[in-house]
């Protein structure tokens, strides 16, 4: 709240200009020499104006706005104060019976002249204010580049211009469009897009202008002119520090006291534009259900079942065999929904009989099955309980959920499946080959059947095992970052994109029976070189790669592919009309050859005789190749009417 004796101040201040006003609009209408026959009107009219000018200040509440902040909602607020007084007014002097002595024009001039009068020294004020702080502060302020939106960058700009600490000073935008440059943005000039970040740089140098930070107003903007990890590295050799904005919530509302930014992260830098998602269809398959998912306390089941709880299910079943991640789990989303109904079970999907009990239990109606053994090496090494978890693990929980009666099992895959150069993939391309056969069985038998889909996609930033926490811990402890290869590269999205793809591909799957039995491949964009990967990582640490911190290449290691596919030889890419999903017209497997080949793997897993389950695997998944990962980049597979934002960076 304002104090009493400056809110006086400005009424008094008010009141002095409107006092002028109805001389000074006399004065204009019939000039100095005319001003004679008036002069009954100007005495009683100006203590009548001075009384409906504070009449109309009152009830706007002019005297309420500080001046240091006039903007454009000050001066509606005069523009409304100021038609308000003149209306008083005319109504004032027909009272008074002068309105014979009052010419027509003159209420108009009035108006024009209460606006200036009041709405002039308010403005002068704020650049006064504004130019004395920009020079006092500006020596000491940081100078900053914005990329990306016209309205971030606006919303920012007006921001540190109020910012008491004045930590910033803006001194030029990259925008998405390039015919924008040559124009302003509160006084700060559009000097192109961010493709012209070095030569505008450059320009800025040569007029002794150095900024030092690169500030992303809006990433996914940004994005649309150059990739993150490109405008990273320009940044980078130039010898500028990148961040981003927080939210431009934050910007959207009243001043704020103190405007910071966020460093870039490494979700920024390979994540992509942001998927519409067809909430509606999604929640209408979730919502009032019993869902249950299976790998629950992990990076894919812990972030699902987040997601799912947000949807109105009727009960969530959480399995998981781990104890600790299980009960983090079930913590979380008893803290965030207090109202959901959680069962947490800690339960083995490779104990076929607990599994059975579990469902004939819990009767689901929809399972998402995301249990599963996935770090290459460690399965390579340890083949039978890969095959145990991933594979027959699988069979145990859709044979469970087709007694149960569900009306659908969303399996979750991994690129790895395609091609596969490891037990791993093997076993997920051997899940993924139940679940088909299942599925073209139901659709051949009709309505009533428990659907079975599979959702195919690559690397989860930030999972467990990832490389992205791997060389987080070796750029801490000051190197080497070890990479296997200096050409291998992975498709990576975050688990939230991931997992938001899996629930639309889940809706529009079961929307389409026709169909059965696609796998359903999310949009991964383009692959990421890991190499490229360590090195901006490095670069968001504040070091620099191959000097501060070591790259070092230790080799593929056994089951690793330098490339990985979305697609398998004999699978046709299709197009779903589901935004970033896309499907994999179905191998058929009888499901009686299937059922056959899980009982010798299983026979073979539990005995622990290595050869014949490799043996058997081969036999099975002929496309398996365990002869080396070093093969050559797979031919480009992509849908041919793919949407154009696929692969946009």
């Amino acid at each position: 709240m304002l104090r009493p004796s400056r809110r006086t101040l400005i009424i008094i201040h008010d009141l002095v200009m409107s006092s002028l006003v109805v001389p000074l609009a006399y004065t204009l209408r019939v000039g100095t020499e005319g001003l004679a026959p008036y002069a009954e009107s100007i005495i009683v009219g100006t203590p009548v104006f001075v009384a409906c000018t504070l009449v109309a200040s009152v009830t706007f509440g002019m005297h309420r706005g500080l001046w240091r902040y006039a903007s454009m909602p000050d001066a509606v607020c005069i523009a409304k104060s100021a038609t308000f007084a003149v209306l008083l007014f005319v109504l004032g002097m027909a009272m008074a019976a002068q309105i014979d002595g009052l010419p027509r024009s003159v209420p108009f001039i009035q108006w024009m002249l209460i606006v200036l009068l009041l709405g002039g020294p308010r403005l002068t004020y704020r650049l006064l204010r504004d130019w004395r702080h920009h020079r006092v502060d500006r020596v000491r302020r940081e100078q900053v580049l914005l990329v990306g939106d016209y309205e971030a960058a606006h919303l920012f700009i007006r921001a540190t211009q109020t910012d008491r600490t004045r930590r910033f000073d803006v001194v030029g935008v990259l925008d998405d469009k390039a015919t924008r440059k040559g124009f302003s943005v509160y006084g700060v000039p559009i000097l192109g897009t961010a493709r012209d970040l070095p030569d505008v740089v450059a320009g800025l140098r040569r007029q002794g202008v150095e900024p030092k930070r690169l500030v992303l107003s809006d990433p996914e903007t940004a994005r649309k002119q150059v990739s993150i990890g490109r405008l990273f590295n320009l940044a980078s050799d130039l010898g500028l520090d990148v961040s981003r904005l927080p939210s431009l919530l934050e910007f959207s509302g009243a001043q704020t006291s103190a405007v910071d930014v966020r460093p870039v992260s490494i979700e920024d830098i390979v994540g992509r534009p942001e998927r519409s998602l067809d909430l509606a269809a999604v929640r209408d398959l979730v919502a009032g259900r019993r869902v249950l998912v299976t790998g629950a306390g992990g990076t894919i089941g812990s972030e699902l079942a987040r997601q799912l709880a947000g949807l109105g299910p009727s009960e969530l079943v959480l399995l998981d065999f781990g104890e600790y991640n299980l009960y983090a789990v079930d913590m979380r989303l008893r803290r965030d929904h207090p109202e959901l109904q959680l069962r947490p079970i800690i339960c083995d999907v490779r104990d076929l009989d607990r599994v059975n009990r579990v469902f004939a239990e819990c009767r689901p109606d929809l399972v998402f099955h995301a249990a599963a053994l996935k770090h290459v090496p460690l399965v390579e090494a340890n083949p039978g309980e890969g095959l145990l978890t991933n594979t027959i693990g699988t069979r145990n929980v859709a044979d469970a959920a087709s007694a149960a009666g569900a009306l659908a099992l969303v399996q979750v895959s991994t690129d790895k499946a395609v091609n596969p150069t490891s037990v791993m993939g093997a076993s997920k391309r051997l899940a993924e080959q139940y679940c088909q056969s299942l599925d073209l069985e139901a659709a051949a038998i009709g309505t009533g059947q428990t659907r079975f889909l599979t959702v195919r996609f690559g690397n989860v930033l930030e999972s467990s095992g990832s490389v992205v926490p791997l060389f987080r811990k070796q750029i801490e402890r000051g190197g080497p970052v070890t990479v296997t290869h200096p050409d291998i590269r992975r498709y990576f999205m975050t688990v939230m994109e991931a997992v938001r793809l899996i629930l639309q591909a889940s809706a529009h799957g079961l929307e389409a029976s026709r169909e059965a039995g696609r796998i359903f491949v999310l949009d991964m964009g383009e692959p990421v070189r890991i190499a490229d990967l360590a090195e901006q990582m490095i670069r968001l640490s504040g070091r620099r790669p191959h000097k501060d911190v070591a790259i070092v290449y230790t080799g593929l290691r056994p089951g690793e592919k330098l490339y990985e596919d979305l697609f398998d030889v004999g699978e046709e890419p299709l197009n779903t009309g589901a935004s970033g999903v896309f499907a994999a017209a179905p191998i058929p497997v009888d499901a009686s050859v299937l059922r056959r080949a899980y009982r010798e793997l299983e026979a073979a897993s539990r005995g622990g005789n290595e050869a014949e389950l490799r043996r058997l695997v081969k036999v099975f998944v002929p496309s398996f190749d365990d002869t080396g990962g070093a093969r050559p980049a797979p031919p480009d597979r992509s849908p041919k009417t793919a949407p154009p934002e696929m692969g946009a960076d």
